[in-house]
């Protein structure tokens, strides 16, 4: 094994761009959004979606509401993401956990296609084993 030149200084540096990387995402944030006077308050432009929000200052609190599009678009997630739950509920409740919405194989079905799989790579070393005798000249021992 060969030893790793300089570790600290590689250390160091996968440090600093973990730390830089919010920083970073937190500027491109800032120019996200842009505010509108209006004669009723502001009006907030999400640059990277086109959404517009309603905002008025009360208290010294700015409160922004939804559009109607808006709205609808959180009731639909809200709504998948509740599905998403009582999917996830289901499947703690019955012992089987989903990945990606699906459930997990069983052991029986792993078990299978583990041995499917070293079935195949027995024949494929056994094929390159062939091959390297023909190379080398000598017969093969097909035990």
């Amino acid at each position: 094994m060969r030893p790793m030149p300089n570790l600290p200084k590689t250390l160091f540096l996968i440090a600093a761009t973990a730390t830089a990387a919010p920083a970073f995402a937190q500027e491109t944030d800032l120019a996200r959004f842009a505010l509108e006077k209006t004669d009723g308050g502001l009006v907030r432009l999400d640059r990277k979606t086109g959404a517009l929000t309603l905002c008025q200052e009360k208290d010294g609190a700015l409160t922004c509401r939804m559009a109607a599009d808006e709205r609808a678009a959180y009731e639909e997630d809200l709504t998948r993401l509740e599905k998403r739950v009582e999917a996830l509920e289901k499947s703690l409740a019955s012992g089987r956990p989903l990945a990606n919405g699906e459930p997990l194989p069983s052991d029986e079905e792993v078990e299978r296609s583990i041995g499917i799989m070293e079935r195949f790579m027995r024949s494929f070393f056994g094929l390159v084993e062939e091959f390297k005798a023909k190379e080398d000249g000598a017969t093969p021992d097909k035990t």
